[in-house]
């Protein structure tokens, strides 16, 4: 049975749980058109209340995709020449996960912080694909 893609999952890491999902918005021109399209990754440490919401923005913009679907899949974000992800992939969430903490983050902290994703997109596209444990790596835990 497939799982239902609105569901958020979770991702382990060390000794901390932490539920993630990936919205595709936009909002619409004066005629209506779906223009400023955006994937945001938020990542949300449990239990709830014992941090505040990462979330991580990919906004349409030169020189960067953001696709909604066909041809390109759901999720996927990256430069026309350069890094890319896909934002299903637990894989790649951990990568950003990892950068993001590389570059400050403190999940503890209560308020909710909004991250530009394209500031991480190139560390975490380098980890992901050199197979390099990230710093404190743990395998990502799927659906439950």
């Amino acid at each position: 049975m497939p799982r239902h893609a609105k569901k958020p999952r979770r991702l382990v890491a060390g000794e901390r749980v932490y539920m993630w999902s990936m919205r595709h918005s936009h909002r619409r021109d004066r005629d209506g058109r779906a223009v400023d399209c955006r994937q945001t990754l938020t990542l949300s440490p449990q239990p709830a209340g014992t941090g505040g919401p990462l979330r991580i923005v990919f906004a349409d913009g030169p020189g960067r995709y953001v696709p909604g679907g066909a041809p390109l899949g759901s999720g996927d974000v990256g430069l026309t020449r350069g890094a890319d992800l896909n934002l299903h992939e637990p894989g790649a969430v951990r990568a950003l996960f990892d950068a993001a903490l590389a570059r400050g983050w403190q999940p503890g902290e209560r308020r909710a912080l909004e991250v530009d994703g394209w500031q991480l997109l190139e560390a975490a596209a380098a980890a992901r694909a050199g197979g390099c444990p990230t710093p404190l790596s743990s395998p990502v835990s799927g659906d439950r």
